[in-house]
């Protein structure tokens, strides 16, 4: 009967904790404060230890797991009923112990601290050379006029005092105000703490127990089965060439010049192949690189403007205006009449339907090649003075920020350009972008990229990684997964052959094994390439969006086949088809693969470890999602499969578990609170939640059938989709980048 109730109380929490985050989206409410959502939990947890001490288990690890959980849960009731959060708002040289307190997630009331706060100084750093924020810092001191203890407190770094921690939120436009988030949780951070502590300590334990489930697994002989696959080629097509532009040469020496790009310093390269890209949906056009599209719409813009480099969206715009697939600057101009002009008006007006839609994504790239011709987004001339660097286009008015010098030159250098372009004198093109770029050197501060970021820009720009490797991999997993399902399948017996001989594929099958091997990791280490680039780029692990942490994900998924190959060889044909498919997810959704300055609260090496555990528990978690897949079509190789899921199964949990938690303990540092239930967040603890449900074959004996595993654990993947997917494009949150 008990066991009934746990089960029934299980599913209900995670079915209540699933519902809320829609609600939430939807405008219905906060049910995670509702005390009834707190009696659930405290029900689950009361069934839970009744159930635990009726099943009389005898093994610490599972023990000490468990009970982590309840210390967790304990830690997270005292912080309901026992913590005090809020907000103060602090002005530069004026005192407060005034405050405003939340009031259990409904609104706020007015409060006091037991001391008085000054704000000192509040500080923005930037990233050097641009206005992308770096760091924010409030100079605080708390106490008497006498005896003032004095605190900095900006992202990551925290101010505590009389049991009360406070935490950088906000700041006043003006920039001599600071909002601080405040959190006194004196008895619930500390138990949660310990029950995390238990978690990690018991969660490994579980893995490294020479008794455990998951060290059998690892002796298992059903695990030596597998097979393996063989080669892919591709084709290459030649272009032909657009209207007038630099020579190829000309034209990759402008893109060398730096500019103020995406809140950072760089070649201006990337900004051409940034705005092809926007333009045409392709890293060229018509034979042209990126920095001859640029150069040609800079220097030639009335011929370019001819030219149909556009891409139109399909849809009811492009129908109705009977616009091609592709379309010119020229072709949205009738009799010098605006098309897109009062469908754009429309739309900010409020029309904001699929067809409005459309027609705005058309004017951006209209907008972007108006604001090129014109000149601005070609920041390239620095100035640096009292420890400042600003970047100017040529196109602007310097209101005496340069000297008359620097103004001067400014203005003249695209004057000379356009004259040596359209004499056709390329060696004076090359000359002056050698000055500018001296003058960039001269002038641009400290926040020049070195020259070893930038030909690690230009590379990482060049070679579209993540494009080659989806097609290279899940050819070569779709070909491999071919030769699998025809030797599981019996195919390549020799007692089908009169004489006994294994035929051509059964023997190229058998050799194919050290191959697929090789190439894995071939493919792996040109992963490996592009995302050390792109982390020499940017200075920071590149974990930061949703593009970075699919190439992780990718990344992680080979890796792990690699690690697991000795003991079944079939996880080559999930590692290639896994890899391919996140790889393709990142190359074809609306993940930006722009490389940009980190948001400054991202900046924490807890963050780091938190992304890559997680990201390693979902590349598992897809290898349990893939084998329950082969289960279900192979039914004869049920068990193996089975063992094998059950063998990325433990550690998946694992991972996932750590990484939740870490995450909490990077969250209280930053945001002031272990645990806000964010839709991110949620989906993760369900996706935990759900996971864990099979790991309890003596509890649910029916997940010991390899059928009913295999449909558990395939219809369980649903959870990380929605986890990584739908809580991105759907639900959103703070967690919406990743």
């Amino acid at each position: 009967m008990i066991k009934k109730i746990t089960f029934s109380l299980y599913i209900v929490v995670v079915a209540v904790m699933a519902a809320a985050t829609f609600c939430e989206k939807l405008g219905a409410g906060d049910l995670y404060h509702t005390w009834w959502f707190t009696l659930l939990w405290a029900m689950l947890t009361a069934a839970g230890i009744v159930y635990i001490a009726q099943s009389r288990l005898h093994r610490w690890p599972t023990l000490l797991l468990h009970a982590a959980f309840v210390v967790i849960l304990a830690g997270a009731l005292l912080t309901r009923l026992t913590a005090r959060r809020g907000a103060i708002h602090l002005r530069q040289g004026q005192s407060t112990a005034e405050y405003m307190a939340a009031k259990d997630g409904q609104g706020m009331e007015p409060a006091r601290l037991p001391f008085k706060v000054k704000l000192e100084k509040f500080n923005i750093r930037y990233h050097e050379g641009t206005k992308a924020a770096a760091d924010y810092e409030s100079i605080i001191s708390i106490g008497g006029d006498g005896a003032a203890n004095r605190y900095t407190v900006s992202m990551n770094r925290i101010a505590s005092h009389g049991g009360v921690r406070l935490y950088q939120s906000s700041y006043d436009e003006d920039g001599r105000g600071s909002v601080l988030a405040i959190n006194s949780d004196p008895y619930g951070i500390p138990v949660t703490y310990v029950g995390y502590a238990l978690l990690f300590f018991s969660l490994l334990w579980l893995l490294v127990d020479p008794r455990g489930t998951f060290r059998r697994l690892l002796r298992s002989d059903v695990l030596r089965k597998g097979a393996l696959a063989i080669l892919a080629l591709m084709a290459l097509q030649q272009p032909v060439a657009a209207t007038t532009t630099f020579p190829r040469r000309t034209a990759d020496h402008f893109g060398r010049m730096s500019v103020l790009y995406n809140d950072r310093i760089a070649p201006l390269q990337t900004y051409a192949y940034d705005l092809t890209k926007k333009l045409c949906g392709k890293r060229s056009y018509r034979g042209c690189t990126p920095e001859q599209v640029l150069t040609g719409f800079i220097f030639w813009g009335d011929q370019w403007a001819g030219e149909k480099i556009i891409k139109v969206k399909g849809g009811q715009l492009k129908s109705t205006l009977q616009l091609p697939d592709y379309v010119s600057v020229n072709d949205l101009f009738l009799a010098g009449d605006y098309r897109l002009k009062q469908y754009v008006e429309e739309y900010y007006h409020g029309a904001q339907d699929g067809f409005h839609q459309d027609a705005v994504e058309l004017d951006e790239k209209v907008q972007l090649i108006m604001e090129l011709r014109g000149g601005a987004p070609l920041k390239i001339f620095p100035h640096t003075a009292k420890g400042s660097t600003q970047w100017y286009a040529p196109n602007r008015s310097y209101k005496g920020a340069v000297s008359a010098r620097d103004s001067a030159y400014m203005q003249q250098v695209f004057a000379d350009l356009y004259r040596y372009a359209l004499s056709g004198s390329n060696a004076d093109v090359n000359k002056t972008i050698d000055e500018v770029m001296a003058y960039q050197q001269r002038n641009g501060g400290a926040g020049m990229p070195s020259p070893r970021e930038v030909e690690a820009e230009r590379l990482y720009n060049s070679v579209p990684f993540a494009t080659i490797l989806f097609v290279v991999n899940l050819t070569l997993g779709l070909i491999a997964l071919g030769l699998t399902i025809r030797k599981l399948t019996g195919k390549d017996d020799t007692s089908a052959r009169p004489t006994g001989k294994r035929s051509l594929m059964a023997r190229l099958s058998a050799a194919s094994g050290p191959l697929f091997v090789v190439l894995m990791v071939l493919s792996m280490l040109a992963l490996t390439v592009a995302l050390a680039l792109r982390w020499i780029i940017s200075g920071y692990v590149p974990m930061s969006n949703g593009y970075e942490t699919m190439l992780v994900v990718a990344w992680f998924t080979q890796l792990l086949s690699l690690l697991a190959w000795r003991k079944a060889h079939i996880v080559v044909v999930f590692g290639f088809l896994l890899s391919g498919f996140f790889l393709l997810v990142s190359h074809i959704s609306q993940m930006d693969p722009a490389i940009g300055r980190m948001m400054p609260v991202l900046n924490s090496p807890l963050l780091s470890i938190h992304v890559g555990i997680i990201m390693m528990s979902y590349a598992l978690l897809a290898m349990t999602f893939i084998c329950g897949l082969m289960g279900l079509l192979l039914p004869r190789k049920g068990v193996e499969l089975q063992a094998l899921s059950r063998l990325f199964l433990y550690p998946a949990v694992t991972t996932l578990g750590l990484g939740i938690f870490i995450g909490a303990i990077w969250a209280n540092i930053s945001w002031g609170t272990y645990w806000s239930w964010d839709p991110k967040e949620t989906w993760a603890l369900i996706t935990f939640m759900v996971y864990a449900v099979v790991l309890h074959t003596r509890s649910f004996p029916l997940f010991s059938r390899p059928t009913a595993y295999h449909l558990y654990t395939t219809i369980a993947f649903l959870t990380i989709l929605m986890t990584y997917f739908g809580v991105n494009y759907f639900l959103g949150g703070m967690h919406s980048y990743a």
